[in-house]
């Protein structure tokens, strides 16, 4: 099933995704408060898998993948929601939910430096700009007046987060290239599926059986995380795909930072300092530049045939 969403609906369904998204990081900065991350990374792929399993199997999108398929879905489930999650988790831990989403979210400025040095794409003035801006912003937030340096934790927190970004890059750059047979929403589930299982022998293997005191809190904090967070966002994300130009949900998610600022602010009584808002503000412009300088570049190529 294929269907495309009005404008309206389309739009309103990227607000959700922007809010689920950023809200998620305050989640689980407070999940990892009660699980180590492997854990708490699984637990919330397997509502998350559970979640996807009917809302897939309701819209006729449950499918076998081809053999063709299976490199995307092994690079999505481990590179994305293997590796990215669990690094996120871990680094979240020693760092301010606020600061871990604005790490987080410099991918796109690793996809614009490494996409060209690997051959995969042309580096235009814009992107350059775009990936200048963004390490100028990443250098804010990574000052030691910003991040104390002293604190090993908060360092190797800061440098989780920032390979986190980097991985997700790499998979970026891999699914671009990848020519689909089955559509990226029919292979969610599949995806989410290898990674939970990844997850969930890597936290038995390290942490062992989990130990946690159940709370309703900690039922409600992960119930947000795997449905809303996860899987909810992931099909949401999909189905806006169909029905917004790429460039505009590219520069959409530029919002997902802000929204985790304000909700890290809210939620966990995170302060706002001018480091995070200088650092914020230069790497979401950074990233505008880098994404108009990518499609400016693929309008160029489409007219050149």
């Amino acid at each position: 099933m294929n269907t495309s969403l009005s404008s309206r609906a389309a739009v309103g369904l990227f607000l959700i995704v922007v809010l689920a998204w950023g809200v998620n990081w305050s989640v689980t900065k407070q999940l990892v408060q009660f699980l180590p991350p492997l854990w708490a990374s699984a637990i919330r792929s397997w509502i998350a898998l559970a979640g996807l399993f009917v809302i897939l199997g309701l819209s006729n999108n449950l499918v076998i993948p081809e053999r063709r398929d299976i490199p995307v879905v092994l690079s999505v489930a481990l590179l994305h929601m293997t590796i990215f999650s669990v690094l996120v988790a871990a680094g979240v831990r020693f760092l301010p939910a606020s600061k871990a989403i604005v790490l987080g979210y410099t991918t796109p400025l690793w996809v614009a430096i490494a996409a060209p040095l690997l051959g995969k794409d042309k580096l235009t003035a814009p992107k350059l700009a775009g990936a200048l801006l963004g390490l100028v912003g990443l250098a804010v937030i990574l000052n030691p007046t910003s991040i104390d340096w002293t604190n090993t934790n908060a360092l190797l927190g800061a440098g989780m987060v920032i390979l986190a970004a980097i991985s997700w890059a790499a998979n970026i750059i891999y699914i671009r290239a990848h020519r689909w047979i089955a559509s990226p929403l029919q292979l969610l589930i599949w995806q989410v599926l290898v990674a939970t299982l990844i997850l969930t022998a890597s936290a038995a293997v390290t942490d062992g059986l989990p130990h946690a005191q159940w709370s309703w809190k900690l039922v409600l904090l992960f119930l947000y995380s795997g449905l809303i967070g996860t899987a909810l966002a992931y099909w949401a994300m999909s189905m806006v795909n169909r029905s917004i130009s790429a460039l505009t949900t590219s520069l959409g998610t530029t919002g997902t930072p802000l929204v985790g600022i304000a909700a890290a602010a809210v939620l966990l009584g995170e302060p706002i300092d001018r480091s995070l808002v200088i650092a914020a503000a230069l790497i979401v412009t950074g990233i505008g530049l880098a994404t108009l300088g990518d499609r400016l570049l693929r309008r160029q190529a489409t007219a050149s045939g």
